[in-house]
Order: structure tokens, then sequence, then C-alpha cells
């Protein structure tokens, strides 16, 4: 399933429609979202390096840690760190996030301004400007593609971040302007669900066309439990946990997925859910059914039903129900159910006129006598 998601990222939207967005969210309870950020990271770095993906390079938007971080996992994954510029840029809003560092550069109080890392990385001073941090992106992702026509993707670190220095509105517009320009192929950002109100995340989660959350694995206890095993619990949590993934299709629909994740000395690790882990995401993902056809059963009472006003022509005298029997169609009635049962298979519609001034087998609407 995460690998399913880095194939759509990495694919990239049809011409004239929206770049697949995704949100990747987490929680203290189970802090995995930079893990899973990361190996999505490098599965697009792996696809656009071999050139199997529809984008030629990557602008990370690095706001929660350091460029020299990124070298360091680019390395670690096998990449040429001296020939990455070709396709892997930053755009740094962690060393100078509000400018006071140059500031303090210029007056002597420090040496240089530098976030340490051998990648190409341009350093934005103001993050609370999202109209120049769009540009900025643009501007990278047109160094990337060459002739100003390719196309790129785009990764924030943290789009909670972001939210410290400026309004919802405005980092809502900047991924819908991201997300809605013609050369970026894809985009993903990681968000904690922790530091935001509902509405906040709501209103981000409306920009991205899959949205993965990440969740702790509850596990059944039986009885009381020290703290020594509580406290293995919670470390568990940190290294494990459940990774829910929510698709709107182009077709409209909506797709859950389930898988575990774990974190290794390796890596990540995906697997996917036991028996009874399974059992219990399906049962939180609404069950609809639709029966489209009726069963012979169905249909055979459905024939037997006496529908009102029915004139059935079958060479009979024709009889009228209005739901007022007379005294001999009672007497008749009555006489009739002692000699034979009813039928307890067929139904029957019962009909009340309105008052006794509508005349039977009238034309007349019933709410007509609804005041409007």
């Amino acid at each position: 399933m995460a690998e399913w998601i880095c194939r759509t990222l990495r694919d990239g939207g049809l011409e004239g429609e929206h770049a697949p967005a995704l949100t990747i969210n987490d929680t203290i309870g189970c802090p995995l979202g930079s893990f899973v950020f990361d190996h999505i990271l490098s599965q697009l770095s792996s696809f656009i390096f071999c050139q199997k993906s529809q984008s030629n390079g990557i602008v990370l938007v690095a706001l929660s840690r350091s460029p020299l971080y990124y070298e360091q996992l680019l390395k670690s994954k096998g990449f040429d760190v001296v020939t990455s510029s070709t396709w892997f840029k930053i755009l740094d809003c962690y060393t100078d996030p509000l400018g006071w560092r140059s500031k303090l550069v210029e007056s002597g109080s420090i040496r240089s301004l530098s976030s340490g890392s051998s990648l190409t990385v341009n350093i934005c001073k103001n993050v609370k400007d999202l109209d120049e941090l769009f540009s900025s992106i643009l501007e990278l992702g047109k160094e990337l593609s060459g002739d100003g026509k390719g196309r790129f993707t785009v990764a924030i670190d943290s789009v909670s971040s972001l939210l410290r220095h400026t309004s919802v509105p405005s980092v809502a517009a900047l991924l819908s302007n991201l997300r809605s320009h013609d050369q970026v192929s894809s985009l993903f950002w990681l968000l904690h669900l922790d530091m935001h109100e509902t509405r906040v995340t709501a209103a981000l989660e409306y920009m991205s066309s899959m949205k993965a959350t990440i969740e702790p694995i509850v596990q059944s206890v039986d009885g009381p439990r020290g703290n020594s095993e509580n406290l293995s619990l919670m470390e568990q949590n940190l290294r494990r946990g459940k990774f829910c993934v929510r698709v709107k299709r182009r077709n409209g629909r909506v797709r859950m997925m389930f898988e575990e994740l774990s974190v290794e000395k390796s890596g990540i690790k995906f697997t996917p859910l036991s028996s009874e882990d399974e059992m219990t995401a399906q049962s939180l993902v609404p069950k609809v059914q639709f029966n489209l056809q009726l069963s012979e059963k169905e249909r055979n009472d459905r024939a037997n039903v006496v529908l009102p006003f029915e004139h059935q022509g079958n060479g009979k005298t024709i009889q009228i129900y209005d739901g007022r029997k007379s005294l001999n169609d009672d007497k008749a009635e009555m006489q009739h159910t002692s000699v034979q049962k009813v039928d307890s298979n067929r139904g029957e519609i019962i009909y009340f006129r309105d008052s006794d001034d509508e005349m039977p087998d009238s034309d007349e609407d019933p709410d007509d006598d609804l005041d409007i």
C-alpha cells in the first residue's frame, strides 16, 4: 500500500487535472510521520534518479529539519550528493526562517549564515511571505526542468511548522496553487494532528487527494499492568503503528487501505495487518449494500399485494375498493372467512378516504387538503 502511494506520486497527474497530493498525519501517541515522509522521499528520489518518474526532480521545503539531515539521508540511500543538484534542490526554511540570523551576520555578531550542507540550498529568510515562498519553489523547479517545461515534485517536511508563522487560509491557498500549477507533478507534506484544531486539519486535508494517518496499534490488555509493562507498550508505539490510507478516486469514490508499519535499524517496514487487526480496521469502514434485483419470493409477494382502485378486468363485476365497505360486503366477507382461511402470504394496502365528500375512485390529490 505504501508502495502504491509512491507509484501514484511518481506517475503524477494527467494533463489538465490537479497533481496528486498526499497528507501524512501523525500524533504524539505514534510519532512516526517523519519516518514515512523520509521513506516516500527516498522512493521518489530513486524513481527520479533512474528516470522512471514523470517529474524531473524534487524541490524540498525544509522547515523542521536542516539540509544537513537530508544530505545524510541521501548518502544512506546510496545517492551521490555531488551530482544530486541536477535533480534535488532544497529551499531552506530551517536555518533562518524569520531573517534574524541574517541581521546578526550584518552586525558582525556571527560569522556567516550557512546550512552546513554540500547540497544545493536556497535559504528562505521570511516564511511569513507565502507569495515569495511560492515563487522560490517555482524558480527551483524551473532549474530542475532545464528548458522550463518539465515537471517536478514538491515535498514539505512540516506544514505544522509553517502554520506557526502564518494563517490557515494562506497555507491552504499555497497548497492549492502548487497542486494546480502545470509544472508540479505531485505534492506531499507532513502534518502533526495534535498541534491543530479539527477545522485546521480538515481544511488542509481537503487540499489533498490522499490522506495517510499513522495510528497506534491498540492491544487488548487482560488484568492490571505494571509501570514497566506500560512503558514497554509506549516504546512499541514509538516503533510500530497502523498505516491507514484514504484515497479519493477519480470517479468520486473513496478507497480505504490499512497496513502495519514498524521502524527497524534497516529502515521502515510495511507489512499486512494481522487477521484480528484487519477485522477491526474493516469494521471502521461503513458498509453499504445495494440489492438491485428482487428474489423470486419477493417478486411473488409483490404480485399478491391487493392495490386500492385496482381494476382487474377479468370478466367479473368491477369492484372499487374505497376503504369503506357496505353492510352487505361485511356479511359476505364474514361468510367467506368462515369457510376459507386467509392466505397469510397475501399482502394488502388499506386506504381510508379523507372524508365522506370524496367519491369512490376519486382523482382528488390527498395533498390538496394541506395548507401551503
